[in-house]
């Protein structure tokens, strides 16, 4: 028993307190963890400055696209009407080919300009321009036809009775309303 309290006496004496500062999960260890106002500044401008380089990137991304919508619209006006224009190449070229023959005949030149005809109406068709031709007695409609002169007829009043040239639409879209005369009110 005599060597126990001789260890005891030579063992250093702490003091409690101390001993409570230097214990894992303590205080001090929750301040020394607890980051300083300037390493929590420097975290807050690397976290900005990574935000203003990813606005930038969506902000000149968002320009790019635009950019090229504007191309994209300016080519598609630009160059709208070529597929129609291509249509119309053979046409022309069967209208040349008519002109070339020395001596026509009624009857071959009656057959060219029939075969033309179609090539033009096969172009219209595949580019969808549509004839509009009202029929004698249809009711006249201003959204379709124009009324030149109003005429005394036997049928009902505001009907076709004449129809002076045909009209078109292209895609659904007015594109020259038909010429008609349309019967008078009795």
């Amino acid at each position: 028993m005599q060597d126990m309290e001789k260890q005891a006496e030579n063992q250093p004496v702490q003091d409690p307190q101390v001993d409570a500062a230097n214990a894992p999960g303590t205080q001090a260890e929750a301040v020394a963890a607890t980051p300083t106002l300037e390493e929590q500044l420097i975290a807050a401008e690397a976290k900005s400055a990574e935000l203003q380089d990813a606005f930038l990137r969506a902000k000149a991304e968002a320009e790019n696209i635009r950019r090229r919508a504007q191309d994209d619209i300016s080519r598609a006006h630009k160059f709208a009407i070529e597929g129609f224009a291509e249509s119309l190449l053979s046409v022309k070229d069967s209208l040349e080919m008519a002109l070339k023959i020395e001596t026509p005949s009624v009857e071959s030149l009656k057959e060219g300009v029939d075969m033309t005809l179609k090539q033009l109406s096969s172009a219209f068709e595949k580019n969808k321009l549509l004839e509009i031709h009202p029929q004698a007695g249809e009711k006249l409609d201003p959204m379709k036809h124009q009324a030149v002169s109003a005429v005394p007829a036997e049928q009902e009043a505001n009907t076709v009775v004449t129809v002076l040239q045909k009209g078109y639409t292209i895609s659904d879209r007015l594109l020259r309303p038909a010429l008609v005369t349309v019967a008078q009110g009795k």
